[in-house]
């Protein structure tokens, strides 16, 4: 029985026009509990407004969860998700109610965007430089830390906006083939997000987080998480920490996986992994 994994995108998946004609139930849910029309931004827009990661979050969770229900006639042998789309993966292993990942998305992206002014912080993608390289040149650089680890030769940096530019200029000095600034409103996954840590921590004190009925792969240690205790510690180490996605998805292989389908508005994932896939080396089991 070829084996199966369930993964769910992150941040700058969204696109307005999303969820229409499958998705106005749970969008209706949503609007309950958030108490603003989520289902109208994610409809209508403007692109400006639901790009707010205190909506993008709950959208894309939303969106991703509708998705899902239509993919119930098949069990994953895991799920996986990047950085927020973890909670769309907690929901769909049962240790995670609709209700509060809605809940706790529009918190943490609210809390994520009030940690640091905007313009103060920044990311950039460096692309076909080694994961070694990028750390050097980030230490060379200050306040300024590698932050998703995509696929081989993608890596994320974030930071504060200077010293994001230094490290760019560094790992191009290094062979970097090209630096591409992203157009974020914080600098995610890493230590100055440290204050929507500290407030996402006791916000998670007062949902209820179960334990996996699914192996959930964690994005901060690329290992299989079920319990819930370990669960709601890991989310919130995920804050400051990278996104450690590429050794997710070779983990994955290596258990056997042979299909994966993106559940969730675009297709970057699925970009990501054939990337992973090629450089894969079955070998090394």
């Amino acid at each position: 029985m070829t084996k199966i994994a369930f993964v769910f995108p992150g941040q700058g998946s969204q696109e307005v026009g999303m969820g229409i004609g499958f998705a106005e139930a749970f969008l209706d849910r949503a609007n309950e509990v958030l108490g603003f029309n989520l289902k109208k931004i994610c409809f209508e827009g403007p692109a400006d407004e639901l790009k707010k990661t205190e909506i993008t979050q709950p959208a894309i969770f939303t969106i991703s969860a509708a998705l899902f229900e239509q993919s119930k006639t098949t069990i994953p042998y895991a799920v996986a998700g990047h950085s927020l789309g973890e909670y769309s993966a907690l929901y769909v292993a049962g240790a995670l109610s609709f209700e509060d990942g809605v809940k706790i998305l529009h918190l943490r992206g609210k809390f994520m965007q009030e940690a640091v002014p905007i313009g103060a912080g920044a990311m950039a993608a460096i692309l076909g430089l080694n994961r070694d390289k990028i750390k050097e040149c980030c230490e060379k650089a200050g306040e300024v830390w590698p932050a998703n680890f995509n696929s081989p030769g993608q890596v994320v940096i974030s930071g504060e906006t200077s010293a994001v530019e230094k490290a760019g200029e560094l790992c191009k000095a290094a062979g970097a083939k090209r630096v591409i600034p992203l157009q974020v409103s914080a600098p995610f996954h890493c230590p100055l997000m440290k204050p929507a840590q500290d407030k996402l921590a006791h916000e998670l004190k007062k949902i209820k987080i179960e334990n996996a009925q699914i192996p959930v792969v964690a994005n901060v240690t690329a290992d299989f998480a079920t319990s819930a205790d370990i669960i709601k510690e890991l989310l919130v180490k995920q804050v400051t920490m990278p996104v450690l996605w590429e050794d997710s998805i070779k983990l994955l292989l290596k258990d056997g996986v042979e299909e994966f389908v993106e559940i969730g508005p675009g297709k970057v994932l699925t970009g990501l992994i054939k990337k992973i896939k090629e450089d894969f080396d079955a070998s090394k089991k």
